[in-house]
């Protein structure tokens, strides 16, 4: 199945994040219906935002995230977030 332009521009920011090893990613206002698995790759990450997407749901890629101390996610459609989320410190 095809992705739309807000998907393939955050797989090229996460491959970018990924070669960099940077800790900290920033997906925000990209009008995102739905993640890369890709971002579950990145186990160097302390920090996502996520906000002012069209998410209803995280992957579950994403639990692969064990370093993330900081998900920010307002401004989504997110009905359920998982239980793991509540232990991280949230913007």
């Amino acid at each position: 199945m095809p992705h739309d332009q807000p998907y393939l521009q955050a797989e090229k920011v996460i491959e970018v994040v990924q070669r960099s090893g940077a800790k900290d990613l920033d997906l925000r206002f990209l009008q995102l219906t739905e993640l890369p698995d890709s971002l579950g790759q990145l186990s160097q990450l302390e920090s996502l935002s996520l906000s002012q997407n069209q998410l209803k749901e995280l992957p579950k890629s994403i639990e692969r995230l064990t370093n993330l101390k900081s998900l920010s996610v307002p401004g989504n459609q997110l009905k359920n977030l998982p239980e793991w989320v509540s232990n991280l410190s949230h913007s």
